[in-house]
């Protein structure tokens, strides 16, 4: 009995130093010196931390220090992991968790990066056939898993060549919607108040969407986001980044809530020069 007493005092021991390790290390990394190399990249071909105001910016070189130390990431089909691949998705991902308490998207561990758009093999039932096919795609966010990206698409992006399309905006969105363990376009949010607000909001700019591609109408969102919940918040998501001005003027309150959720106001920053 004391044997197993003993052994699991220090079962408890070794957690809890590990977790003041941790704790300390994550601390040094939120304050180290961010290199000028790093900084030179983002601001050659980042336009979004480009327009992030200048306060903001030491909080996020410190979150990309933190998801460097604990992301991994791998190349695909003989994809190069530079630093210019690292730091153009560790920032963009980072945005996202600004000003905010954050565990660095918990569930996620490694992210997987194509030269170029890839191949999946699909399946899909209907009427009780099962329908094979192979389907294109830019990324994409597993449950409990990982990010996958094609590094083109990054890349375009990034340098404003695909102006509201932001395929890392969109994947780290879907992290957070799944952070409770349902990707259903409701992240976690602050008090149940919030969850209203946000049901409510979400829910009939969501309807409105699909009824506007119903009858032919334009949207500032992209069609995709008429998908299902978890897509619209994804979408919702890049043009809350990507194109603030539009959306706040033509969705005021669905910019109020992902502007209340995010404690960003993107239409406030100034613009790329």
């Amino acid at each position: 009995m004391n044997i197993i007493f003993s052994m699991v005092v220090l079962l408890i021991l070794a957690v809890a130093a590990r977790k003041i390790f941790r704790a300390r290390r994550r601390r040094s990394l939120l304050v180290r010196p961010f290199p000028n190399i790093w900084r030179q990249m983002l601001e050659d071909y980042t336009p979004l931390y480009r327009r992030l105001p200048e306060e903001l910016k030491p909080q996020l070189h410190g979150l990309i220090h933190l998801f460097l130390d604990e992301k991994t990431f791998l190349g695909c089909r003989g994809q190069e992991i530079t630093d210019q691949v690292k730091i153009t998705i560790a920032a963009q991902a980072c945005i996202l968790l600004l000003n905010r308490p954050t565990k660095l998207y918990p569930r996620l561990s490694t992210i997987y990066v194509y030269p170029q758009s890839y191949v999946v093999d699909i399946k899909h039932h209907d009427n009780g056939l099962i329908i094979e096919g192979k389907d294109v795609r830019l990324g994409e966010s597993w449950h409990n898993g990982p990010v996958v990206l094609a590094w083109d698409s990054v890349a375009n992006a990034a340098c404003g060549i695909q102006p509201g399309q932001n395929v890392v905006l969109h994947e780290f969105a879907h992290q957070l919607d799944q952070e409770d363990g349902n990707l259903n376009g409701t992240p976690l949010l602050d008090s149940p108040a919030a969850y209203q607000t946000w049901t409510e909001v979400l829910g009939a700019e969501y309807d409105n969407l699909r009824e506007k591609i119903d009858i032919g109408g334009d949207s500032i969102l992209d069609d995709y986001g008429a998908a299902n919940p978890a897509e619209f918040f994804a979408v919702a998501t890049e043009t809350f980044f990507e194109n603030p001005d539009p959306l706040q003027w033509h969705h005021p309150r669905l910019y109020e809530a992902l502007k209340n959720f995010y404690k960003l106001d993107p239409a406030a920053w100034k613009p790329v020069v």
